[in-house]
């Protein structure tokens, strides 16, 4: 193996464990999305979490304590999906540089393999 490619794998392997030490910090998690609509003329519903179950929109009322934790919650789950997603791509280009189908006739491209 070449220089260049142990240090690749390095650098990757060292990126990966840092986004799993990042999820491990990560507090509460939640689905869905809050809305703040007490500025809203009117008054109305006041603060709101919303989610999808079988297709559906559920709405719950919240209190402003409540509203506060699950902005955060909903807020940490999207950045775990960004990192979920950065682990996933970093996997494959580990795997697929460690473990090179050596037969292979035709290169595959980032695109192909997501890691772009």
């Amino acid at each position: 193996m070449s220089k260049n490619f142990n240090q690749s794998a390095a650098v990757w392997d060292r990126q990966y464990d840092q986004l799993r030490l990042r999820l491990g910090q990560i507090g509460y998690l939640s689905q869905g999305s809050v809305q703040d609509r007490t500025g809203r003329p009117g008054g109305g519903a006041g603060y709101q979490w919303t989610r999808k179950v079988a297709r559906k929109t559920i709405t719950v009322s919240l209190t402003q304590e409540q509203f506060e934790q699950m902005r955060q919650a909903v807020n940490h789950y999207r950045q775990v999906r960004r990192i979920l997603r950065r682990m996933e791509q970093l996997s494959r280009k580990i795997i697929f540089q460690r473990a090179p189908h050596l037969h292979r006739h035709k290169r595959l491209s980032s695109k192909v393999l997501g890691t772009n």
